[in-house]
């Protein structure tokens, strides 16, 4: 494969770290890097509407595989024109290959060569997911990223486990490349697993990188590993990727854990994280993270964060915001889902911005001491 329907084009490293700036086309448009992606599950960020979504300066969204085929289902999106027109989206989008929602839906004897048998989570109705049946969905999708079907096994398995399981998933990425029928506008990104054993993490990115894919992901990872073992995953895995493809890892939204996974070399992140403590009253801000339930912000009357640009930390303030939770109205969740995003959005902007200039670690610094980590010289490498 040579014509990539998604190209990446590495613009400087910086001098200190692994961290690169890049620039990754797309049918879509062209967005810059690291960048972090919104959650999209079901052809929406919850609480969040596409207009905010290019307001905040969102350039890379996620929608879920699985959820879209449950319903409408993914003839239905086809049949609207694909994803982008369904949910009016004009912008790059990625989807997952839905395999980690299958997992926490099916046992572990239900997991065959062949693919996965489950029971879907709204009827109840037995369904089966393989790597060819994860490809026609997601061409039916039409979404700029597609992500192989893997297993998402739990990180704290045993070796031989893990090493079967490797052996499938580079097996299935075999099977996807096969079953693609839009190379010619969607790119397939491999998913390179091994839980924390190295011999594991070099088997299935030498395995991926033989198929000559358009980016690669770190899968496995931010499943209840410490950051620490994180860190060291990544720091032997990324080195097998290459240095001309996009490299993403999954589920990763922590302010010190994405400075860290781009000191790395990693260039795409997403997580449902921002918006799902938004829901509950969590705010991620400049100065740390705000439960805005707590009776503190009840005659707080300045600005829920001034230096953040989104609508809702320029106009309104924290009084304002504690009431509207207390008083269960819907519009508390999309003022803090917005903002949320925006102060990653804006991280990623200040980050790249850092890795152009030669002080990624500087930067990295500033971040932790202004959003409260006990230790802000904490171990990188």
């Amino acid at each position: 494969m040579s014509d990539y329907a998604v190209k990446y084009e590495l613009l400087h490293v910086e001098k200190h770290t692994g961290a690169r700036l890049g620039k990754i086309t797309t049918p879509h448009g062209e967005v810059m890097t690291p960048m972090f992606m919104p959650v999209g599950t079901q052809a929406t960020v919850k609480n969040v509407s596409p207009r905010e979504l290019k307001e905040i300066k969102s350039q890379f969204i996620l929608s879920n595989t699985y959820h879209l085929w449950v319903r409408p289902g993914d003839e239905l999106i086809a049949e609207a024109g694909g994803l982008h027109k369904f949910m009016n989206w004009d912008g790059p989008i990625l989807t997952d290959s839905g395999g980690f929602q299958v997992w926490s839906l099916s046992e572990r004897n239900n997991i065959k060569e062949e693919g996965v048998t489950f029971r879907n989570h709204v009827n109840g109705e037995e369904m089966f997911l393989s790597p060819e049946v994860a490809m026609r969905i997601q061409n039916n999708l039409g979404s700029d990223v597609m992500m192989q079907l893997d297993e998402a096994i739990p990180y704290f398995e045993t070796y031989d486990y893990v090493k079967n399981s490797v052996e499938r998933t580079s097996r299935w990425a075999e099977r996807a490349l096969a079953a693609h029928r839009r190379p010619e506008d969607q790119a397939l990104f491999g998913i390179v697993q091994g839980a924390g054993f190295r011999e594991l993490r070099k088997q299935s990115a030498s395995d991926l990188v033989s198929l000559d894919l358009p980016g690669y992901a770190v899968g496995g990872l931010s499943v209840g590993e410490t950051k620490e073992e994180m860190n060291r995953v990544l720091d032997f895995t990324v080195p097998f990727l290459p240095e001309n493809k996009p490299r993403y890892l999954m589920g990763v939204a922590a302010p010190d854990s994405l400075i860290d996974g781009a000191i790395r070399g990693i260039d795409m992140f997403d997580s449902v994280l921002p918006t799902r403590i938004a829901r509950k009253g969590t705010l991620m801000t400049s100065k740390g993270r705000i439960v805005i339930t707590n009776s503190k912000y009840k005659n707080d009357f300045s600005l829920i964060d001034p230096e953040t640009e989104d609508y809702g930390s320029q106009n309104f303030t924290k009084a304002y915001l504690h009431h509207l939770f207390k008083a269960d109205e819907l519009y508390a969740q999309n003022i803090v889902s917005v903002h949320n995003l925006r102060y990653l959005l804006k991280l990623m902007e200040d980050m790249r911005q850092a890795i152009a200039e030669d002080r990624l670690l500087e930067f990295r610094e500033e971040v932790m001491e202004n959003y409260g980590y006990k230790n802000p010289n904490a171990r990188l490498f």
